[in-house]
């Protein structure tokens, strides 16, 4: 299976760093396991790498120390891949499928993770004990249903980051109603990975008061 997975480009050294091995060893197991479990499509192993690995991997200057919780996980993009990046962060995995679940806790054991933990819920129904500090999302839904999906989780000053694609303006424009009822301030699309990646990732970033 992992004949066909695109050569490792050389971007990942710098947004890895030390941690390099660590995401080489969770991209080779997607690779292997992905595909079987319907985590990632078919066609996705030749563009792994860059339009998924690290596609996510450019978040993670944006995180700051403290707990973030990725709702909709899924195969652990962006959530795994960010804790691998960011060893320094402590990171909640909001996942609903129970199959899902069971991947993101054995590669969480396999990777050594010491900053992740998994939780089976949908976001609206999770109780966590502690309000969170930042949310990232990617491919979940779009903004209006992802604001009161992922807001009720943070703490007052907290930080959503949600990975988007090229309507991520359309979206913010779609989602009014939502961005005043849960009071999300200082929205911002932010554009990484420029003469980078062949696809650039698109944040939408705001505040909740």
């Amino acid at each position: 299976m992992t004949d066909a997975l695109e050569v490792e480009p050389v971007a990942a050294a710098s947004l890895f760093g030390n941690q390099l091995s660590v995401a080489r060893t969770f991209t080779t197991n997607l690779a292997d396991q992905g595909e079987e479990l319907g985590l990632i499509g078919p066609l996705e192993l030749p563009r792994l790498w860059s339009r998924h690995i690290l596609n996510c991997a450019l978040m993670a200057p944006l995180l700051r120390v403290g707990l973030v919780g990725d709702v909709g996980s899924g195969a652990g993009l962006p959530g795994l891949v960010l804790a691998i990046a960011r060893p320094d962060v402590t990171f909640v995995l909001i996942e609903p499928m129970e199959r899902r679940v069971a991947w993101l806790n054995d590669q969480t054991a396999v990777l050594g993770l010491q900053n992740v933990t998994v939780v089976r819920a949908r976001a609206e129904d999770v109780r966590l004990e502690h309000p969170l500090d930042q949310v990232t999302a990617r491919a979940v839904s779009a903004f209006r249903t992802l604001i009161p999906l992922t807001a009720p989780l943070l703490r007052a000053g907290g930080e959503l980051l949600l990975m988007k694609g090229e309507r991520a303006s359309t979206e913010v424009d779609g989602a009014a109603k939502a961005i005043q009822k849960y009071r999300v301030r200082d929205i911002e699309i932010l554009t990484l990975g420029e003469g980078v990646l062949p696809d650039v990732t698109r944040v939408i970033r705001a505040t909740v008061k």
